[in-house]
């Protein structure tokens, strides 16, 4: 094959905010498949908050990407050449592919794509990783009851979103919050939450106590920081909260904390952080509901998509500073 791979790599690693210095654009060879192996042509490319804590070098549930490595992510594609018993070229998969634009892969955490009517990019997104973060993180830890109040942070999201839709299904109240007014008009007219809380106006304090009068039963947080600490306030006894992320924090040299942890305390909430892949058991049964109601219109989804390998790094930036609505990915063929 005459064409050549591009590649973007992890140039240096971010002490406080990512810069497109942080990377680099690098061409190799496109790879052969060897034995029990497949070739893949990726045609989106996902891009989501994690991929911020694998820049670094620090402690973490996942290893690093080394300096010089290709970085990580979830990718759909086209197989294009296989020594694979299981897939054969022309087979639409997703996989941990990366930030670029072929990749060998030998089967191992890929599955194949139906397609039934729902777009590829859609596989990385609403059915996919953040959709099954989404359905395990409320549903599992979070166990909303109906009547019960939903709170969720980053609710324009690709996480957020599907959380509030999933709220509404189990016969709960969802409320949202998001920032700046154009997204907070998303979440409710689109997404169908019953409000959203725009914490950019100024006024988070009174406007979640206007959303919540009874309170929040479940708060799925994705963002920490000040927000959390406003909703901690705010929390029922017995309430739950799943802890998914704390995107506020990512861009920080050195975190917060919460002021209002004493809430846990006075109101005997259960705290649980936790990691999608942890719940692998948990994914076949998610993917069936999550592909099942976005074909029939209970579950919909927003995608903010970047045309190019190239401009993925400037992407991931504004993604991790808040400028996407739902899911970012980069259109790469």
């Amino acid at each position: 094959m005459t064409e050549r791979n591009l590649q973007i790599v992890l140039a240096r690693r971010p002490t406080a905010a990512v810069t497109e210095e942080d990377f680099r654009i690098v061409e190799a060879p496109v790879p052969e498949p060897g034995e029990s192996q497949f070739l893949v042509r990726n045609l989106y490319l996902s891009l989501d908050p994690y991929m911020r804590g694998r820049m670094s070098d620090a402690k973490s549930y996942a290893k690093p990407v080394e300096l010089g490595g290709v970085m990580v992510g979830a990718a759909v594609g086209e197989v294009l050449a296989s020594r694979h018993a299981k897939f054969k070229p022309g087979d639409k998969v997703e996989g941990a592919f990366g930030w670029q634009l072929y990749a060998l892969s030998d089967g191992k955490g890929v599955r194949k794509i139906a397609g039934r009517g729902v777009p590829l990019s859609a596989y990385l997104g609403v059915i996919g990783m953040p959709g099954v973060t989404a359905y395990i993180g409320l549903l599992d830890i979070g166990q909303p009851k109906p009547g019960e109040t939903v709170v969720v942070s980053a609710a324009s999201g690709a996480v957020g979103g599907v959380v509030g839709q999933l709220a509404k299904i189990k016969g709960c109240r969802a409320v949202g919050i998001a920032g700046g007014p154009q997204k907070c008009r998303i979440v409710v007219e689109e997404l169908g939450f019953d409000a959203c809380v725009d914490y950019k106006a100024g006024r988070l304090a009174a406007d979640l106590e206007g959303a919540v009068p009874k309170g929040v039963d479940v708060y799925f947080d994705n963002v920490s920081g000040e927000i959390a600490d406003e909703v901690l306030r705010r929390m029922n006894p017995f309430s739950r909260i799943p802890f998914c992320g704390s995107i506020s924090e990512y861009q920080r040299p050195e975190p917060r904390g919460l002021r209002n942890i004493r809430s846990l305390l006075v109101n005997r909430i259960k705290l649980q952080g936790f990691i999608v892949w942890d719940h692998l058991n948990g994914w076949p049964a998610a993917l069936a509901d999550l592909e099942r109601w976005v074909a029939e219109g209970r579950i919909k989804y927003r995608e903010t998509i970047a045309e190019g390998l190239r401009n993925a790094p400037a992407a991931f930036i504004g993604m991790l500073s808040g400028k996407n609505v739902g899911k970012q990915v980069v259109k790469l063929a």
